[in-house]
């Protein structure tokens, strides 16, 4: 077989980038297209943890990402007067080891952008419009007509996947919803936070305002869940309908949502989605093989999305390399290497996904005494590390090997 030495990776968000950059290093072509017309750098903020942790360092990326950290001081939970119910410190608040992180998902993208676009070829502005693989390569012809070969196809374009469909069928057969919605948008800093996040729980529903250390002057990040047994009749590119959506799930409200939510109207790098997974067989068909949210999306309920892309990004090219650029041994080892932490993330999602928006004033307040006398409790200490123990078994579910020695022995 001859070896594939060409890679079109599909989406420039985390996982596409990172991959590119691992290829380039072994020795492969990439090229990355993206449709939206330049690098969105918008976007939430982000868990690196664990094995997450390791890859950067292995990139050479981790010092750029530790300047780059939202460096939150904590978080609190407020009630509907906006009386603080309690705080938790950053370190439990967050459930995280002394060595992860946490960083804007714009920044990473920039960050992964910067650090391969002398080495990989960028084509903003464009989509892959058709495929065919011809067991020999793949035939590409691009919605701006382009028509190009490559040796392999990379779909690492998101839970709503379009290299996904044209290769795999309809997403309706591999998306389970959890249950909920959410959403976030930039907003001005209403509430005057500083490297804080506060909370406040309704039942069915979650809100969450943040202002990290990078956040421009005067504004915050809005963070809306509600829930949704059933999905919602909606296309996910209407962001007119998104909103609507989002305003009636929230109207009648109190506290400071009427605000929030009017907010919203304003937005320009606006987000709204399902809370969802996706799950497949198989993450590869000949040719073309798809990776992070493309092929296994544990959804915001899991807070392990981008490290797994990362992850799935070092093992992918790993694996073609370890394999000479023999795509169906390397496509082969890359999913038995990721499957079982995949799943067990998204398990930890499905838990936590029915967490975010609990049904009840009872489990409500429950909730806000747990919060409150914690700090207070001579065991709080036991209890953080419980909670983080939790957090690193999904954050190192995947084992890393070390490719460069597999690579030299060939």
């Amino acid at each position: 077989m001859r070896a594939s030495r060409t890679v079109l990776i599909s989406g420039a968000s985390v996982a596409g980038p990172a991959l590119a950059l691992w290829l380039h290093r072994y020795g492969f072509a990439a090229t990355v297209v993206e449709k939206a017309p330049e690098l969105r750098t918008g976007g939430y903020k982000v868990d690196l943890r664990g094995g997450a942790i390791e890859i950067c360092a292995r990139m050479g990326i981790l010092d750029e990402v530790r300047a780059h950290s939202t460096d939150m001081d904590g978080g609190s939970y407020v009630d509907s007067r906006g009386r603080t119910v309690g705080e938790l410190p950053a370190e439990i608040f967050g459930g995280r080891e002394e060595q992860d992180d946490e960083i804007m998902r714009g920044d990473l993208a920039r960050i992964l952008y910067e650090r391969t676009r002398d080495d990989v070829e960028y084509l903003f502005g464009d989509s892959i419009a058709a495929l065919h693989d011809d067991g020999d390569g793949v035939d590409v012809v691009f919605d701006s007509g382009l028509r190009r070969r490559f040796d392999l196809v990379v779909g690492a374009d998101g839970l709503h996947s379009n290299t996904r469909r044209l290769v795999f069928g309809d997403e309706r057969r591999f998306k389970q919803h959890l249950g909920a919605y959410i959403s976030i948008f930039t907003a001005p800093n209403r509430l005057g936070l500083t490297r804080w996040e506060t909370y406040h729980a309704r039942p069915n529903k979650l809100i969450s305002v943040y202002a990290t250390a990078g956040e421009e002057a005067g504004t915050a990040k809005n963070c809306f869940v509600f829930a949704a047994p059933a999905e919602l009749p909606y296309d996910h590119r209407d962001v007119a309908a998104q909103k609507r959506i989002l305003a009636d799930a929230f109207a009648g409200d109190d506290w400071e949502i009427p605000r929030l939510i009017a907010d919203a109207a304003g937005a320009d790098d606006f987000y709204f989605d399902s809370v969802a997974t996706i799950r497949m067989d198989r993450w590869s068909k000949g040719r073309v093989v798809l990776l992070g949210d493309a092929a296994h999306c544990t959804s915001p309920a899991s807070g392990q999305g981008t490290g797994l892309a990362l992850t799935g990004a070092y093992v992918l090219a790993g694996e073609l390399a370890a394999a000479g650029g023999d795509h169906e041994t390397a496509f082969v080892a890359y999913e038995n290497v990721m499957r079982p932490g995949v799943e067990l993330n998204q398990r930890f999602a499905a838990s936590f996904a029915k967490e975010m928006t609990v049904s009840s004033r009872w489990k409500i307040a429950l909730r806000m005494l747990m919060v409150r006398t914690l700090p207070k409790t001579p065991w709080k200490n036991l209890i953080a590390k419980k909670i983080r123990e939790e957090i690193q078994k999904a954050a190192n579910a995947v084992p890393l090997k070390d490719y460069t020695a597999s690579v030299a022995k060939r």
